[in-house]
Formats: structure tokens, C-alpha cells, sequence
């Protein structure tokens, strides 16, 4: 009895060998799935904060990458489970979130999101993927003209926003300044050497750069401590989501005091950046060996503090011409690259150098073909990435041949000092890839995206340029957009299409917005710049104002079909507030040329007509909270935890939104569209001028236009230093 008991068992083991034998053959011919949760945990997260309790129906997986220069996702639904297959959790969040959007069920934005989900989940099944290694996202300057004073709750946002868009090489420069402050006190800097040296919050992208010194300072030891811990969780959570943080590298420049403290040292006094008014930086030269020891012991403290990184962000020349011999130049050049690459490798080996490649269109007259490939010549290929995001200003990757093997990225800046009229071409960044993709001279491209220097604004933009990579332009912008604003809206009437096709032929269809820097000064709009009487020499803004009144005609009848918290009505007071604007300029123009030619009757009805827009687009403001002066305000007031710290932060906010500093061009550089600025200080400042030119008139005495600009000016310095919040 018992060699029978012993005999099924052991047929029952034989059984149970061929069950596993055959489940193995089965996997090994299939893709294979991890579907330990630990490795979707991440991704579960973004999408349970973004659908609650419903994301326990998403059956998440990481699968294989068959392909490392590229991402992938399945998705399909069964029953009521939405199964999700991806290559890295950035991919499955993106996966989830475009099944939410084609369904109609969800649509996220700076400004806010709408969740409409469904009883049960629809019959869907769709498989991607993308040539593009990297998703690249966050111009360095955002750090100054949009995060100062953000907390981990607001940076959990954006990184959540980054995963559901795809995007896995985010800039991640936060927390810097602690490092600096210990690396610098090791080479003898004081407390008070440092606290001349570093800038306010809001203007530290510059000096990171290596454009400027101290302006707006100190910075309190209280910033620098928050901003060291919320790194923490920014690069915790982003490399928990397998995105790539591209974090700082030492790029040469030193404190004034360390320079004086070594004067047998090569260290460069450059000349003061775009156009003079701001201190001198200093620049160590890449063969003294002090480069190599500063940019190692960086390296290693930031390692110490926030741990092991892979992607280092050095620029040495941003807007700033090399200290370089004529006679050497190409040698030199050879040198400063091969030192930055040299430092990261030795500090950090195996990591890859990143670099923006905006001073190649910036300053085209010195960076020649030549003196590109010799800065480049002795990095290796595969170490390196050129992050290209001017490509709707110049065409630069094309101009230095695709950065002669390279690795880089293509995309956009789109957003200038967060300033924010109405603006980007959809149908050029979709016609650009098709054509990048077709290039058989596009080099070793592994990356595409936008670089904005400003967030909360134009979200249609960021939206739609970071499905690009994944659809490879196959869709057309017209399909696409309906999909986006059924998600967007819930409903999307041929009227409501009607209008956005008139809307995007209107406004998104603008590369860049050429306004900005008309006649050589910053200001979104005419209305947004220091006053001056040339602007009757003003040739026109891009775009099509009266298509634009067509749409915004359109869209007013059917707004009482949208509840008042749906984003439909965010967008119409978008479209309004761009019309009216343009309208002003127009009003602008007239208004000065009225009194220019003493036309007093007329150029005072000009005068009341243009207080009463710019008085009635401040309050139409109202409807869109973040576009607000005193949400900034108030936001740079609370992040002080004293007095003396909320003072200093509310003047840097006021002052890198208009004066921004120095006595160049860069004042209304980061002009806002914002409810306030209207009322508070663009309208005072053309009032004060249009009044000044009226009384002239009157008086019959010459207009001293330079005296009142003068007067404006201190208008504006008072106006950054009070305590008022508008």
C-alpha cells in the first residue's frame, strides 16, 4: 500500500515538472512581465492621485526593453481591468494617462484638471512607442521665473505632470546652493563673502550660469536649507519614476573673494552680461588645476548629500563669450571641453555631460562650425548630450551638423521669462518632427522636447508637443485637438471646434512671438513695455487679431453650455484677454500719434478707452487664479519665515516680473499678462507718460521723453520696493 501511495505522488511531482517546463517555454516565448508591484509602485501612486480608488483597477507591468534607445507601452482593456504594459514607469504613466484622454475621461493642466471617469472602463487597446531615448523637460532659467517658491506639495505636482506627459530627463536644479556653500567654505570663504556673493532667489539661474553676482541678495540660510530638502524628495521621487534628473557640474565660475584670495591663479574677469548694470563674474581657466579639484569635491559633496547622479548639467559659456585667444582659440576651446568632461568622468564615471545649446544660436558669430567642433572634439560621443531647444528661433543643429556625432536633443523654448501672451504653432512642431524624423543628416539624436523658461501658460502647447514623440506626427493636429478638448471639456460641440479652428489659426500658429523683443526691448506687448514714443514705428504683432474676435464671438455663445468650473471658460478669458491686449497696443499707437500731433479732443477719447480695457481685462483676470500679481506676491511673502526674509523674497518677485535689474534691456523681460499688473503697473506707467505728452502739448514746451522715462524708472524701483500686495 504504501510503494502505491509513493507511486502517485511521484506522478503527481512528474506532472507538476511538465506544468513548469511548459509555463517556462511559454514566457521565453513571450515578452516577459516583472510584476513584482514594487516595480509599478511608483507609477500606481501618480495615477491614484490622479483617479483615487478606481487606479486599483490598472493592472500595471514593466516590461523588458527590448530597445534601449527607445520606450514603449500596450495598454488594452478586459472586463473592467485596464492592463498596462511599459518599458519604465514614466511610460506607464504616460500609458495610463493617454488611455484616460482618448476615453474622453481626464485631462491634467497647470491651471487645473477635469476627471470624468466611466462606470466601466470602454474597449480599448493601443500600442506606442518612440524613437526618443529621452523626454527632456525645464530650462534652467525656470528656476528663477517660475519655482522660487515652490514647496514639495507644488514640486509632487509637477512630477506627477512629467510622468503622465512622458517626460524622463527633467532638469532638476534645486538645493545647488548648499553645496556651494559647503564646497566654498572649504576653500576659506566666509559666512559674509558668501552672502556678497550669492544673488536672491529668483535671479540664482543667472548666477549658476555664470551671468551675474549678488543681485537682490542675500540669500537667506533659511532658503538655501528648505530648497536642500525638498531636492531630496524631487530626486527621491524622480528616480523612483526611472526619469533621469540632469543635476548641476561645476562649469568654472568663482566667487569674486575666491579669485582675490588666488591671484596666481587664471581666473578671467568678464565683461558684464546683456548690456551692462550687473557685477563681473569670474572664470577659471580649465589648465589651472584648481578646475579639476573645484569640479571633483562638487561633485562629490552632492553626491554625499543627495546621492549617486548620472546626468550633469555644465555651461560654461551661456550668453557669454569664451575668454579665448585669437591665436589659440580652437586649442583653448578643445581644453575647456575636455576639462568639464574630464572633472564629471573622474568625479562621477560612466556619467554623462549635459550642456544647452542655445549659446550656439545666441552667439552664432563666435560659436562658427570650427569653434563648436573644437569645444566638442575630445568629449566622446556617447558621453555627452546637447540639449537643442531653440529650434523655434534658429536651426542650430543643422547649422553645426548635428553637433558632429554628438548625442543630442531637439525641441523648443516656446516660453521667455514666463511671460505669457497667447502663442505656438502646432502644425510647425508637427511638420518639424516629421521632417527631424526624415533627416538622413539628424546624427545621434536620443532626445526631443520643450524647455520652457516659465510654466502655467499655453498648457495646449506642452500637451500637444509631448504626445509628438510617441505619435511621430501621424495624427493630425485637427484630430488630436479634438480628442484633447473632449478630454479637456467633456463635450466638444461642432460649434466649440469651430471656434478653437478659428483659435488656432489665430494664435497657434505662431512659432515665436517677435513682439518680445521689439526694437531691442523686452515686454510681451507694447502695452507691457517701458513707455516710449516709438512705438508708432510698431509694424504689428504676429497672429490674426480678427480671426481671433471671430473665435472669442464663437465660443461667448456656447459658454452657457459649460458649467462656470470647467476649463472651457479658463480658455475664453485666455483668448479675450490676448484680443484685448492686441487692441490696446492698437489703441497705444493711435493714442501717441493723436498728441504727437496735438489732436488733444482725440487723443484723450484714446486715452479713456484704453484706461477702460486695461481696467476691465484686470478684472476679467479674476477667473483665473494662478494668473494673479498677488498669488505670486503672496506665495515669495509666505516662504519667509521671518520678516527681514519675507521682505527680501516679495522684492525679488516684484522686481524679476518688471526691473528684473542692470541697466540693459532685460526690464518687463518677464513681463505677466496677470490680474493686477494691468491695473497696478503697466496702465500707471502709460499713464504717467500719456499725461506727461498730453501737458506738453498743452503748455506747447518740447516733450522731454528721457526725463519721463527717468521718472517711470523711479516709479518702478518704488513700486519693487514697497510692501504693497495688489
Amino acid at each position: 500500500m504504501k510503494s502505491e501511495c509513493l507511486e502517485i505522488k511521484n506522478d503527481y511531482s512528474l506532472i507538476n515538472d511538465v506544468i513548469l517546463i511548459l509555463v517556462m517555454l511559454f514566457l521565453l516565448g513571450s515578452k516577459v512581465y516583472c510584476q513584482n508591484a514594487d516595480n509599478t509602485k511608483s507609477a500606481l501612486i501618480v495615477i491614484e492621485r490622479l483617479i483615487g480608488n478606481r487606479a486599483k483597477e490598472f493592472d500595471l507591468h514593466i516590461i523588458e526593453n527590448q530597445n534601449q534607445n527607445s520606450d514603449s507601452f500596450e495598454v488594452e482593456t478586459t472586463g473592467n481591468k485596464v492592463k498596462i504594459s511599459g518599458t519604465s514607469n514614466t511610460a506607464v504613466c504616460y500609458a495610463a494617462y493617454t488611455f484616460l484622454r482618448d476615453i474622453g475621461a481626464s485631462s491634467v493642466s497647470w491651471e487645473g484638471s477635469r476627471i470624468n471617469l466611466p462606470k466601466t472602463w470602454p474597449a480599448y487597446s493601443k500600442k506606442q512607442s518612440t524613437p526618443f531615448k529621452y523626454r527632456k523637460y525645464i530650462n534652467a532659467c525656470t528656476f528663477g521665473y517660475t519655482t522660487p517658491w515652490w514647496d514639495w506639495k507644488r514640486w509632487e505636482q509637477e512630477i506627477d505632470w512629467m510622468a503622465l506627459h512622458g517626460i524622463n530627463l527633467p532638469t532638476a536644479l534645486e538645493g545647488q546652493e548648499a553645496v556651494w556653500q559647503e564646497l566654498w567654505k572649504e576653500y576659506g570663504l566666509t559666512d559674509s563673502q558668501l552672502q556678497a556673493h550669492f544673488t536672491g532667489p529668483a535671479f540664482l539661474p543667472w548666477q549658476r550660469m555664470g551671468n551675474i553676482n549678488s543681485l537682490d541678495g542675500p540669500l537667506p540660510q533659511e532658503w538655501i536649507n528648505k530648497k536642500k530638502e525638498v531636492q531630496k524628495k524631487i530626486l527621491q521621487k524622480m528616480r523612483a519614476l526611472g526619469m533621469h534628473p540632469v543635476v548641476p557640474a561645476f562649469s568654472g565660475y568663482v566667487p569674486k573673494a575666491f579669485a582675490e584670495q588666488h591671484p596666481n591663479s587664471k581666473i578671467s574677469e568678464l565683461k558684464s552680461w546683456s548690456g551692462g548694470g550687473f557685477e563681473s563674474t569670474y572664470l577659471l581657466d580649465p589648465n589651472d588645476p584648481l578646475f579639476k579639484e573645484i569640479g571633483k569635491r562638487f561633485i562629490e559633496i552632492y553626491t554625499k548629500t543627495y546621492g549617486q547622479s548620472d546626468f550633469y548639467l555644465a555651461d560654461s559659456f551661456n550668453e557669454i563669450t569664451p575668454p579665448v585667444s585669437e591665436e589659440h582659440k580652437y586649442e583653448e576651446l578643445s581644453d575647456y571641453g575636455n576639462t568639464i568632461f574630464e572633472t564629471i568622468n573622474e568625479a562621477s564615471p560612466g556619467a554623462t555631460w549635459v550642456m544647452q545649446g542655445w549659446l550656439f544660436g545666441d552667439n552664432k558669430e563666435f560659436w562658427t562650425k570650427e569653434a563648436t567642433k573644437a569645444f566638442l572634439s575630445k568629449v566622446p560621443k556617447d558621453r555627452m548630450i546637447v540639449q537643442d531647444y531653440a529650434n523655434d528661433r534658429y536651426k542650430v543643429w543643422e547649422n553645426q551638423e548635428a553637433f558632429y556625432g554628438k548625442q543630442w536633443s531637439y525641441g523648443y523654448v516656446h516660453n521667455y521669462g514666463g511671460s505669457n501672451p497667447v502663442y505656438g504653432d502646432l502644425n510647425f512642431y508637427r511638420k518639424e518632427l516629421i521632417s527631424l524624423l526624415e533627416n538622413p543628416n539628424k546624427g545621434n539624436i536620443v532626445g526631443y522636447g520643450v524647455m520652457p523658461e516659465g510654466l502655467n501658460n499655453n498648457s495646449i502647447v506642452y500637451e500637444y508637443i509631448y504626445d509628438l514623440p510617441w505619435t511621430q506626427g501621424k495624427e493630425s493636429v485637427d484630430e488630436w485637438q479634438k480628442k484633447h478638448l473632449k478630454a479637456r471639456y467633456g463635450k466638444t460641440p461642432d460649434k466649440v471646434l469651430e471656434g478653437w479652428q478659428l483659435a488656432t489659426e489665430a494664435v497657434y500658429s505662431t512659432k515665436y512671438w517677435e513682439t518680445r523683443w521689439w526694437n531691442d526691448w523686452a515686454g510681451a506687448y507694447l502695452f507691457f513695455k517701458r513707455p516710449t514714443l516709438k512705438v508708432t514705428e510698431f509694424k504689428g504683432n504676429p497672429g490674426d487679431k480678427e480671426k481671433l474676435k471671430l473665435a472669442i464671438d464663437l465660443l461667448k455663445k456656447e459658454a452657457k453650455n459649460f458649467d462656470k468650473k470647467n476649463l472651457y471658460h479658463y480658455d475664453l478669458i485666455d483668448f479675450s484677454r490676448q484680443y484685448y491686449s492686441l487692441c490696446i497696443d492698437d489703441l497705444l499707437m493711435e493714442c501717441v500719434a493723436a498728441y504727437e500731433a496735438k489732436d488733444i479732443k482725440k487723443g484723450d477719447d484714446l486715452f479713456k478707452e484704453i484706461e477702460k480695457q486695461a481696467l476691465d481685462i484686470d478684472a476679467m483676470m479674476s477667473g483665473q487664479p494662478l494668473n494673479n500679481l498677488n498669488y505670486w506676491l503672496k506665495s515669495a511673502w509666505d516662504y519667509g519665515e521671518t520678516p527681514e526674509s519675507s521682505k527680501l523674497y516679495l522684492k525679488n518677485a516684484k522686481s524679476l516680473i518688471t526691473l528684473w535689474g542692470g541697466e540693459g534691456h532685460l526690464n518687463d523681460y518677464a513681463s505677466r499678462a496677470w490680474k493686477g499688473m494691468y491695473k497696478d503697473f503697466y496702465w500707471p506707467r502709460w499713464k504717467m507718460f500719456l499725461q506727461a505728452q498730453r501737458e506738453s502739448v498743452i503748455n506747447n514746451t518740447l516733450f522731454d521723453e528721457a526725463q519721463v522715462r527717468a521718472s517711470i524708472k523711479q516709479w518702478e524701483e518704488k513700486w519693487c520696493e514697497s510692501k504693497e500686495m495688489y
